[in-house]
């Protein structure tokens, strides 16, 4: 499955109540808290002892990516462009590598 497969496959669930400024709104949103819940399920495991539950993060992550799905889509931009103009922006800031020196003294 290509990445703007998934958006189309993804926004059959989208609320389609919603304005493009609702739907940004909750996309953002929605990003915020899903983070939140990977995020949870990492610290549970660090720093309480908990086994690392693989399927529960996984199943945060595709949330996480639904969201940026719909972010693209209130954006009117297929999914692709989003990970494409990542790409560009790593390859310009890290043209070798990642590199901490790099990381430290980045200009913009």
């Amino acid at each position: 499955m290509t990445v703007n497969e998934y958006q189309k496959l993804a926004m059959v669930t989208l609320n389609n109540d919603l304005d493009k400024k609702e739907i940004l709104t909750n996309a953002v949103m929605g990003l915020c808290g899903e983070s939140g819940e990977a995020c949870d399920i990492v610290k549970k495991h660090l720093f309480h002892g908990h086994e690392l539950d693989r399927t529960a993060l996984i199943k945060e992550l595709g949330d996480v990516a639904w969201y940026i799905a719909e972010a693209a889509e209130a954006l009117d931009i297929p999914l692709e462009e989003v990970f494409e103009k990542n790409i560009e922006k790593l390859r310009k800031r890290y043209p070798e590598g990642f590199s901490s020196e790099k990381s430290i003294n980045r200009t913009e």
